[in-house]
């Protein structure tokens, strides 16, 4: 194996070292070993043995609470300077080593004394701790449960930050470990309820990265179809292409039994296959048997077992050491093409992020004006890009910048104007008593047209004018979040710099928010000012009381129809027997035919529960201004108009007294059918009311009007009159206002700024006097340049070498 290929370890652990260091999290997804195990099946104890040392903590219930993650550093044998470290140099145990790269143990192999491996040959550095070397094991197994419970607390959970923990030693092979917290299926003492949850998830996020190679760790004393190993394995490895299957605790398999089917993979194949190994027993612990002779134990025991002795030299820790290093330098190897371009990926990044944090070097050449200058030059350009839908963020998910605005005049300012009413509000009595208050002590002639300026001026300012202002407020919210949201990145490190740019647009943006609430003030006192009645969109008096009495005439007629039908039927029944008035219907007959005082009679009542009024008035208000001017034409071949207009507008009582048909009959005689005329709404409930039960009794009338004179058919007349008047007109002057209000928001505020942002921030901002206090860094800046720029040589130092390699 060439040098380059043997460096790939080490360089994934400096690549790891960094990435955790830096920034909390393995983004490149190095390649690493995950040990996996349920607890007590000897997976520390195989960690351990691969080390040659005790430092992992052990304990009843969980102890590894969070990930280890353990490098292994091969270096070779050379004597160490003495004091080096703050560890003592004294231990009570002494232990032999295997040689390095786990040669085969011979029982004649001379054991090197414990001072000296502690003095010059291993030690173990923490990532939380650069530069402080432990050279007493039993310290480093006491700090990794200091730093457990300083970050996952005192109570048994567990935590996903890991333990950086490296091991230099002549006595390991280069390996990245990675220990896990052993899964619990039952919480017992004072650990969590959901332990098992958590075990689970964490062991879940590190094995299904592709990069890791499992080491599922089964004791050979349990069943191995009860692995839970195994078991969290198959789910992320189906194929079982990563996973090394360890089989501890061989040495205690019921007699006459053995795992050669499980070793040879007969039993649960798997690509990178089984590996059988001893660890010390729990009397061995406590007898403190030393790790060298526990191996030396293990060789012995698959050398002499009968089912074993074959193959032998398959089984083991050291060959477990051995096999690991090479499967994962294989892995590295295999996985490099992936790594160089997740590299490439990440320096891209990282250049930008270092271009950002700028370069202290160069613009100690330029001057700090020309440096303020380009930074209020991007602000400016970003926020006037942002409303024009030009900027290069902007975003995919949600509605940005100009689009929102866009929104609000359309969807919200537009959707609110076309539900209001003009005249929800407006009762019968209202409408009434406004004609009456504008025809003064004497009774009018005609309709009074001030009667009608008078109900629909304050309708248009108080319908028209909250939508609008709302509309204003809206538009310079957007328009702030705007400013906040906007800005380069190099203004991340100069924070002053930044708020003064947002609170000077700010400002410019506040200061224009008045005039163009008030010029929005002013559109709608425009509208109240002049009621233009000459507007070509205007329905008019004429053709509205032309509607209003062909729709009167049409209910009219119907009404006779229905009565018609009733009559016919009754004398048929009277004449036929009783199946054939079931069968047959007899058409109704012509008015000609009806008695006289039948057709009268018809001619001003409808029938009880009738509805046509009713549908009659809703479609009156969905009406276009075009179809009444059509039907004012097609209503003037008709020799009754002139008739009816005549009374409506004044002309003498006698003309009245002799139109043919005349709907305003002598005070004797009953009201004809006029509720269609009145239009839905609570507060016309009890006018419909009175006119279904208005008589020419006087004591009825004061009964249900109180003494109040009921509403005469004339009166009823002009109050839909003025009505649809009222709609009409609203309806001009709502859709003035929907085109006028967005344009004068769009001049006023969003186009005077985004042409002013530049020039405002100029003014006051560049002057010599503050160009120190707004170009100073942040303070963390610097660091965050400097290791950025570590970061970059890294990567850089990385990808040459992957290169070498490939």
């Amino acid at each position: 194996m060439s040098s380059s290929l043997e460096d790939l370890i080490p360089l994934v652990n400096r690549l790891q070292d960094l990435v955790l260091d830096t920034i909390g999290n393995d983004n490149l997804d190095l390649p690493q070993v995950v040990v996996v195990g349920s607890q007590s099946s000897g997976k520390s104890s195989v960690l351990e043995n691969i080390v040659g040392r005790d430092f992992i903590p052990r304990g009843t219930g969980i102890v590894t609470r969070r990930p280890l993650i353990l490098q292994l550093i091969n270096i070779p044998k050379r004597p160490a300077p003495h004091g080096e470290g703050s560890m003592p140099t004294q231990h009570t145990n002494t232990s032999s080593f295997p040689p390095s790269s786990f040669e085969h143990v011979s029982g004649a192999q001379t054991h090197t004394s414990h001072a000296q491996r502690v003095n010059h040959e291993e030690w173990g550095e923490f990532l939380h701790a650069p530069g402080h070397k432990y050279y007493d094991f039993s310290q480093i197994r006491r700090e990794i449960e200091i730093e457990t419970e300083r970050v996952a607390g005192v109570n048994k959970g567990v935590n996903r930050v890991p333990i950086n923990l490296k091991i230099f030693s002549p006595h390991v092979l280069n390996l990245t470990l990675v220990d896990l917290p052993g899964l619990i299926k039952v919480p017992v003492g004072d650990q969590p309820p959901d332990i098992e949850r958590q075990t689970r998830s964490l062991i879940l996020e590190y094995i299904k990265k592709p990069n890791s190679i499992i080491l599922a760790v089964s004791p050979a004393n349990v069943d191995i179809v009860n692995s839970e190993s195994l078991k969290l394995a198959r789910q992320v490895d189906p194929h079982g292409k990563r996973t090394v299957g360890v089989l501890a605790k061989i040495d205690l398999m019921d007699h006459g039994t053995n795992a050669l089917d499980i070793l040879s993979g007969a039993v649960y194949p798997l690509e990178l296959g089984f590996i059988g190994v001893i660890n010390r027993s729990q009397q061995d612990i406590h007898a403190n048997k030393e790790l060298a002779d526990a191996l030396l134990a293990e060789k012995e025991f698959f050398d002499s077992h009968p089912a074993y002795r074959n193959i032998s030299h398959r089984c083991g820790t050291g060959y477990l050491a051995k096999q690991l290093n090479k499967t994962l330098m294989n892995h590295i190897r295999e996985r490099l093409p992936d790594i160089k371009a997740k590299l490439n990926t990440l320096m891209g990044q990282t250049e930008q992020e270092l271009a950002s944090y700028g370069d202290p070097s160069v613009e100690q050449s330029e001057s700090k004006g020309t440096i303020l200058l380009q930074l209020m030059t991007s602000f400016a350009t970003s926020f006037v890009a942002s409303i024009d839908g030009t900027s290069s963020s902007i975003s995919t998910t949600e509605l940005f910048g100009g689009a929102r605005l866009y929104y609000i005049y359309q969807n919200l300012f537009g959707h609110s104007l076309s539900t209001l009413d003009p005249t929800s509000e407006l009762s019968l009595e209202d409408i009434r008593t406004a004609i009456r208050n504008c025809t003064g002590p004497r009774p009018s002639l005609f309709v009074p047209e001030l009667a009608f300026d008078l109900l629909v001026k304050p309708q248009i300012s108080k319908l028209l004018e909250p939508p609008a202002q709302r509309c204003v407020q809206l538009v310079y919210e957007e328009l702030m979040k705007i400013v906040h949201n906007c800005g380069a990145v190099e203004l991340e490190r100069y924070p002053k710099l930044q708020a003064k740019l947002i609170e000077v647009v700010s400002e410019l943006l506040r200061e224009r928010l008045g005039p163009t609430a008030s010029y929005v003030t002013s559109l709608i006192d425009i509208q109240r000012a002049y009621i233009n009645t000459n507007h070509p969109d205007f329905i008019g008096a004429a053709p509205a009381m032309v509607a209003i009495l062909e729709e009167q005439k049409m209910q009219q007629q119907q009404h006779m129809h229905r009565e018609e039908s009733a009559l016919v039927e009754e004398e048929e029944g009277s004449t036929s027997d009783e199946s054939t008035a079931v069968l047959d219907v007899p058409s109704p007959r012509s008015s000609t035919s009806m008695p006289k005082h039948k057709r009268s009679t018809s001619s001003f009542y409808s029938e009880p529960g009738a509805t046509n009024g009713s549908f009659l008035a809703g479609s009156l208000l969905s009406t276009e201004p075009n179809h009444h001017h059509h039907t004012a034409a097609s209503f003037s071949a008709n020799t009754n108009r002139d008739s009816f207009l005549s009374f409506f507008f004044g002309k003498d009582n006698e003309q009245q007294q002799n139109l043919p048909g005349s709907l305003f009959q002598s005070k004797q005689q009953a009201p004809p059918q006029l509720d269609f005329l009145i239009p839905p709404g609570p507060n016309n409930s009890m006018v419909r009311h009175r006119m279904s039960t208005t008589t020419s009794s006087s004591v009825l009338i004061e009964e249900f009007f109180r003494n109040e004179p009921p509403i005469s058919h004339q009166e009823l007349l002009e109050c839909e009159l003025i009505r649809r008047l009222i709609l009409s007109y609203f309806a001009i002057v709502r859709a003035s206002i929907q085109d006028q209000v967005p344009k004068a928001i769009m001049h006023l505020l969003v186009n005077y700024c985004k042409e002013a942002a530049h020039t405002t921030l100029v003014t006051k901002l560049y002057k010599e006097e503050l160009f120190d206090e707004l170009l100073h860094e942040d303070d963390g800046i610097a660091e965050k340049r400097e290791k950025c720029a570590q970061m970059l040589k890294t990567y850089k130092d990385a990808a040459r070498i992957i290169g070498e390699v490939i």
